[in-house]
C-alpha cells in the first residue's frame, strides 16, 4: 500500500497545488472524486486494461465518459496519468489531495464507530474534546456497529481512541494470557 501512496504523492499534490493557485479546492475534490469512481468502475477498468486500447484512445473514452464532471485541468490530468500508467492509483490520488486540502484548511475528518446512536450534543463534545486536542476543525461521521457492545471507537488520521467493551475486553483477555 505504501507503494501506491508513494506513486501518487507528486500527481496528489501536483492536482492541489494546481487547485488552491485557482482557488477550486472543492471542484478538484468532486472532479479527482468522480474520476476515481469512473477509474475503478469494472467495465471501466476491462477496458482501460486493454491491450487494444492506445493511450490516445484510453484517454478520449475516460475523458468521454466524464466530460460533464471535469474541467480542461481535469482532462490534462486524465492524459497525465494515462500516459504514465497511474489511472489505477486515483484512490489514493484522493485520498492524499484530501489531506493536503485538510491540512491547508486547518481540518481533519473524524469517524466515530459507536454501538448504539449518539445524541448530537454527544458528538458535539467528541468534536470540542478533539479539536482541542488536535488543534484543528473536526468534522464528524457517526457509524454503528453493535458488535462493540458498548462505548465507540475514535479515528482521526493516525490516531485511533478505542473506548469501545469490546475493545477493553480484548486488552483484558491479552493481559491475563500474558
Amino acid at each position: 500500500m505504501s507503494e501506491l501512496t508513494t506513486a501518487a504523492r507528486p500527481y496528489a499534490r501536483a492536482a492541489y497545488d494546481v487547485a488552491k493557485a485557482s482557488g477550486e479546492q472543492e471542484k478538484w475534490t468532486q472532479m479527482l472524486t468522480f474520476m476515481a469512481a469512473v477509474a475503478y468502475e469494472p467495465t471501466m477498468r476491462a477496458l482501460l486494461d486493454s491491450p487494444a486500447l492506445s493511450q490516445q484512445q484510453a484517454t478520449e473514452l475516460f475523458v468521454s465518459v466524464c466530460e460533464q464532471q471535469i474541467d480542461e485541468h481535469g482532462k490534462n490530468f486524465i492524459k497525465l496519468l494515462i500516459e504514465n500508467n497511474r489511472i489505477t492509483l486515483l484512490p489514493e490520488i484522493v485520498a492524499l489531495y484530501q489531506h493536503y486540502r485538510a491540512d491547508a484548511e486547518g481540518t481533519i475528518d473524524a469517524e466515530v464507530i459507536s454501538a448504539s446512536e449518539m445524541s448530537e450534543s454527544q458528538l458535539s463534545m467528541i468534536a470540542v474534546a478533539l479539536k482541542k486536542r488536535l488543534g484543528k476543525v473536526v468534522r464528524l461521521t457517526l457509524s454503528i456497529d453493535e458488535t462493540l457492545i458498548g462505548g465507540a471507537i475514535i479515528r482521526a488520521g493516525d490516531m485511533v481512541i478505542d473506548g469501545s467493551v469490546r475493545g477493553r475486553l480484548n486488552k483484558l483477555t491479552t493481559a491475563l494470557t500474558h
